[in-house]
């Protein structure tokens, strides 16, 4: 994948995300309607891929707007996670040709590489999410939409153990997936099912479409790394 098809790709990823957003307000809720156009009507003009790099930096500015309005990224982790791809895209489009838009670009692939790491790490230190409790409390007591069905699997605490292990696995291993050009597809492939999972129990929509965004730049990374950029 060349890095003008890995950008290209990640913009046009990162400004339907935008705009998924942005339909949730400026539709359904018109507290924040105002503060979400501007951000849709931008997504808007990256998708034709004119003066996507104006409309990125306009993208950026834009979101210390958001910053502001609500004391930091308003949705936690997954518009942390938008606003890493977008604050490195513009820097991949208005940096001088060459090394300094790679390292920008390639800085978000080995960041979402690491994230799924530490993820990982972090889960495997704790020993709720060892024992398996940690996932049959999400099922429990958990304030996101999960369906009464949903919950009887509290009553599997095996299961739960058998799950809670392999969101771990699958999380600390994923950098190995750089290695070889057929593992990253069949890891993000999987990764993106963990994702769509989330957002079918949970709701956590969102985490979905800004993580696949990202996706472009993992491949770009491995790529260089492999020697084939």
């Amino acid at each position: 994948m060349t890095f003008d098809l890995a950008v290209r790709l990640t913009e046009i990823l990162l400004a339907l995300a935008f705009l998924q957003q942005c339909a949730e307000h400026i539709f359904w809720s018109g507290e924040t309607r105002l503060l979400f156009l501007p951000r849709a009507v931008l997504s808007v003009v990256v998708l034709t891929g004119i003066f996507s790099e104006w409309a990125l930096l306009g993208l950026t500015l834009h979101s210390f707007l958001f910053l502001h309005r609500f004391n930091g990224p308003y949705n936690g982790g997954s518009d942390r996670m938008g606003l890493l791809v977008l604050y490195c895209l513009c820097m991949a489009q208005l940096l001088q040709a060459g090394l300094p838009r790679e390292a920008a670009f390639g800085y978000l692939g080995m960041q979402v590489v690491l994230s799924y790491f530490i993820s990982g790490w972090v889960k495997i230190i704790n020993p709720e999410w060892r024992s398996g409790r940690a996932l049959r409390d999400v099922f429990s007591f958990s304030a996101y939409p999960v369906s009464e069905n949903l919950r009887g699997f509290v009553q599997m605490p095996r299961l739960l153990w058998g799950m809670s292990w392999a969101v771990m696995g699958f999380e600390v291993v994923f950098p190995l997936a750089l290695l070889h050009p057929v593992t990253l597809p069949v890891a993000l492939a999987v990764a993106a099912l963990f994702h769509l999972a989330n957002a079918c129990l949970f709701g956590l929509n969102r985490f979905l479409w800004f993580w696949i965004a990202s996706y472009p730049s993992i491949l770009w990374v491995q790529e260089r790394l492999l020697g084939g950029g």
